[in-house]
């Protein structure tokens, strides 16, 4: 029998209403079926373990209530699981979410499912890692580090809905292994059984971004035209047991499933199509046919496996100092002039006011911002136009706040001390992260699975 998979986010900040229309479907459907939010990123995840050290009771995704609150009580009571990496640094404290969520939608006996592995801090030190292809940096001090964390692939989440659970929590772990545990429980798929897992791997890595495959982000207007992309469904993975997908959406949602859709999500963030690493299966792409077999709807076949690597990817995160940004524009007759003189200005002050370790970059909005240098190359060579609307951004960074403090403060006093008609002036500082990715053996990693049991003098906000 089919099984379905529903997209509730692609990443932390994504729309929270995004799971209802799909949610529906999926009850219209009657099928057995999952609804995963992949809510986690490697700086959400640095983010998240931040916010649990200010605060014990924090550290899982901030909207994690409100995603599920309108869809949590309609998912248990139809059968529907869910799965979601929006544990993050906290995977205890979104139980505690969820539990409370749950008690408050009907369902207090609903069971919760809790993966546990991930985190390696305690003993990163004494793991075998291995550098990841390009990296070169060094591990960070302990006092520096914030996190470390396995992507775990899907057997633990298995273990999870092999206990009963009705929701299944996570921290780190591959996106799409979220998809790939539902479809190994319910269809039995051995895990050696290598084009099976390869074909369910690749059903959650074309619905982990979300809108991504049904419009979202594909949208260009004039060349890749999407209709409603306000409303845009997200992504439905329509799964056999041989492993064959179909990837469609909600009906009467905005967006649009076409071949470009999926072929596009298909190749995202694969950098080598014949062997896309990940930790329970090696993908093999070369021979994928995706093909229209109706409207909003793409079959995808011809996907292989490979047996799966011996080492994990490992991501460490550690303090990096500190950076920030100030902004100020400079708009009408004569605007570009002013603009550039306010960056003659600054380069100049900032050579005998900061430290020359200080970091920093200048940015002419509206004259060239992204695809500039660090230097400023494209700005002294792009015409622009004398009259316009700019604005001149200050990027700096230091491993102290003070001389990032004292550089922006540099661009507040332009309002007074530089050209004419400067406004709108905005500052804001922020620690820095900074990341670096290892490959650690996977019979070093224990991850498994238990059924968490709330404590009553836990307290959810309403």
């Amino acid at each position: 029998m089919t099984f379905l998979l529903g997209s509730g986010a692609g990443f932390s900040g994504d729309r929270t209403d995004a799971a209802i229309p799909v949610v529906a479907e999926l009850i219209r459907r009657g099928k057995p079926s999952a609804l995963v939010f992949e809510t986690l990123g490697e700086r959400t995840l640095a983010a998240a373990h931040r916010a649990m050290r200010e605060a014990p009771d924090a550290g899982y995704e901030p909207l994690l209530a409100e995603l599920l609150a309108s869809v949590l009580g309609d998912c248990l009571s139809h059968g529907i699981t869910i799965l979601g990496n929006f544990g993050a640094a906290n995977p205890d404290g979104a139980c505690h979410v969820v539990a409370e969520l749950a008690g408050r939608a009907g369902f207090p006996q609903a069971q919760i499912g809790r993966v546990h592995g991930d985190d390696i801090r305690a003993h990163l030190s004494s793991l075998d890692l291995q550098r990841w292809e390009a990296e070169n940096r060094e591990l960070p001090d302990e006092e520096a580090l914030i996190s470390a964390n396995v992507y775990l692939g899907a057997v633990p989440l298995a273990e999870a809905l092999a206990l009963g659970a009705e929701v299944v929590v996570t921290g780190r772990v591959a996106d799409p292994a979220l998809f790939l545990a539902p479809l190994v429980h319910h269809f039995g798929w051995a895990w050696d059984d290598w084009d099976r897992l390869a074909a369910g791997m690749m059903a959650g890595h074309l619905a982990e971004c979300g809108a991504q495959v049904s419009g979202g982000y594909f949208a260009d207007p004039g060349y890749k035209n999407v209709p409603n992309l306000a409303t845009v469904g997200y992504p439905i993975i329509e799964v056999e047991e041989d492993g064959s997908l179909v990837v469609t959406k909600p009906p009467g949602t905005g967006g649009c499933v076409t071949e470009r859709t999926v072929k596009e999500q298909l190749l995202y963030e694969v950098h080598d199509p014949a062997n896309y690493l990940t930790p329970d299966v090696v993908v093999d792409l070369t021979s994928v046919a995706v093909s229209q077999v109706g409207p909003d709807r793409v079959a995808v076949s011809g996907i292989r496996g490979k047996p799966a690597p011996q080492r994990l990817k490992t991501t460490v995160c550690y303090e990096g100092g500190w950076q920030g940004e100030a902004e100020i524009s400079y708009a009408g007759p004569n605007a570009l002039a002013r603009a550039q003189l306010a960056a003659q200005v600054l380069r100049e002050r900032l050579t005998f006011r900061a430290p020359p370790e200080l970091r920093t970059r200048l940015d002419i909005v509206g004259l060239a911002s992204v695809f500039d240098s660090d230097a400023g190359d494209l700005q002294r060579t792009m015409p622009g136009s004398a009259s316009g609307d700019y604005r001149l951004r200050l990027a700096a960074e230091h491993a102290e706040r003070r001389w990032v403090e004292r550089a922006t403060q540099e661009l507040l006093a332009l309002y007074c001390a530089g050209p004419a008609g400067g406004g709108g002036v905005r500052r804001h500082f922020q620690r820095r992260v900074c990341t670096a990715s290892y490959l650690v053996k996977r019979s070093d990693v224990e991850a498994f699975a238990t059924l968490f049991e709330k404590r009553s003098h836990y307290h959810v906000a309403s």
